[in-house]
């Protein structure tokens, strides 16, 4: 039996643990319990563990700073366009960046872990809006709220005609909904392929929220029956990046524009929104003025970021969850999944509808408009109140996580569990590039 620890000694995370953490900060903890099955508790406090002792510095050669802003940039445009973070993906773009700017660096669990960290890269960062962009990306950001804020100042726009439009996608695997036991790993809002559906989203600065365009990859084959708050397109063979946005220009923004007097804004990121001219007739038809947010920096300045997109994505995930266990013997197909999305879209929609508060001031945390009195909020301050803002929306939609886990304690406890045997059944023996894990503390490249 091994010794119980001292609660005050502050141990190294061993590979495996790290490996645990690492997939717990660049998708969430929960999925991380999953995957190695480890209860999330005992997650949490590995990764507060790792944070204790973190002061310790690594010896050998790392990224360089400028390396390691590079690689920040890079998983947060990834992010941006839902494509995967994760072990290997982050392994092979620190090795390539690596190569090019610093000639070879040793990479280990250790030092990714740090720098998921020290960039504050967690996929569940509820305060991302006062943490500081990739030095790359942030002065684009800065003139970014400058740009806007100007011209909402100058052109005195009215709150119902700035808007923030942004697009979900949701990807499915076919042959995983069509098993008995795997089914809830169907839905996926990750993924390289084509989307089974793409959402997109839209709000605006006077609390308001705009129909959801929902296009549908493939036919419809049972009449759907769609929810006011939706509009539903479907096609086989899908839509471009151009005719989802031409489509949401026509469909929604345009019918919108006409019932409204004055000029627009729309703030729109800048990886699938291809400006085509269709698109930009139409905004220039209803004098709206395109604000294209920098690569990368989504996360600080676009109002979906701050806490409706992400609550809405883990929200369509849970019930889904819910669901597919319920079904586990029965079969269900895309078309009946599409009804199911529809209608759990339509409930975050009727929610967030409910709550013009929380959609205008995604549009202040974001710093797309100015604070009322014509200032900005201090970082803080808009972290603050993003935390606020996504606990707020999580307990309405039932998410049940945001304050059960923020009241957490953040000290580490001499808790038995820490004892039991690690890592039972996990399935992986090999590790990143077919290495053993022991293999793994320090690999040179």
């Amino acid at each position: 039996e091994p010794e119980p620890e001292p609660a005050g000694r502050r141990e190294q995370l061993s590979v495996k643990k790290l490996r645990v953490v690492l997939f717990a900060l660049c998708s969430n903890t929960e999925q991380a319990a999953e995957h190695f099955r480890n209860p999330p508790r005992r997650i949490k406090r590995w990764l507060r563990r790792f944070q204790a002792c973190q002061e310790e510095t690594l010896e050998g050669k790392y990224l360089s700073l400028e390396a390691e802003e590079k690689l920040a940039e890079w998983v947060l445009t990834q992010r941006e366009q839902q494509l995967p973070v994760n072990e290997e993906t982050l392994f092979q773009k620190a090795t390539k960046i690596g190569r090019s700017l610093d000639g070879g660096f040793k990479i280990s669990y250790e030092w990714a872990v740090r720098f998921m960290l020290r960039h504050h890269l967690s996929a569940q960062a509820r305060r991302a809006v006062a943490q500081p962009l990739p030095k790359g990306v942030e002065g684009s950001a800065g003139s970014f709220i400058e740009f806007v804020q100007r011209q909402i100042h100058t052109q005195d726009l009215p709150l119902a005609m700035i808007a923030a439009v942004d697009e979900l996608s949701l990807f499915l695997d076919v042959e995983v909904l069509g098993s008995d036991d795997r089914k809830e790993n169907a839905l996926q809002t990750v993924g390289t392929g084509e989307p089974w559906c793409d959402v997109v989203l839209a709000i605006l600065a006077d609390g308001s929220v705009l129909p959801a365009l929902v296009l549908y990859r493939g036919r419809v084959r049972a009449p759907a029956s769609v929810p006011e708050s939706i509009l539903l397109e479907a096609k086989e063979g899908g839509y471009s990046d151009d005719e989802v946005m031409e489509l949401w220009a026509s469909r929604v923004w345009h019918k919108h524009a006409a019932c409204q007097s004055g000029k627009g804004m729309l703030v729109l990121d800048c990886h699938r929104t291809h400006l085509s001219e269709e698109v930009l007739a139409v905004l220039s038809s209803s004098s709206t003025l395109p604000a294209v947010v920098p690569a990368g920096c989504s996360s600080k300045i676009q109002p979906l970021d701050v806490c409706i997109k992400r609550t809405v994505k883990n929200f369509l995930h849970k019930k889904w969850k819910e669901q597919a266990r319920e079904m586990a013997d029965s079969t269900c197909d895309s078309d009946i999944l599409l009804q199911l999305v529809l209608c759990w879209l339509a409930e975050a929609l009727e929610v967030i509808g409910d709550s013009p508060e929380l959609v205008q001031q995604s549009f202040l945390v974001a710093s797309v408009l100015p604070g009322p009195d014509g200032t900005a909020n201090s970082p803080r301050r808009n972290g603050d109140m993003q935390e606020e803002l996504i606990a707020s929306l999580e307990e309405q939609l039932k998410l049940g996580e945001g304050r059960a886990e923020a009241a957490e304690p953040q000290e580490e406890s001499a808790d038995p569990e820490i004892l039991q045997q690690l890592f039972e059944g996990e399935s992986e023996t090999e590790s990143f590039y077919g290495f053993e894990d022991a293999d793994l503390e320090l690999t040179e490249i």
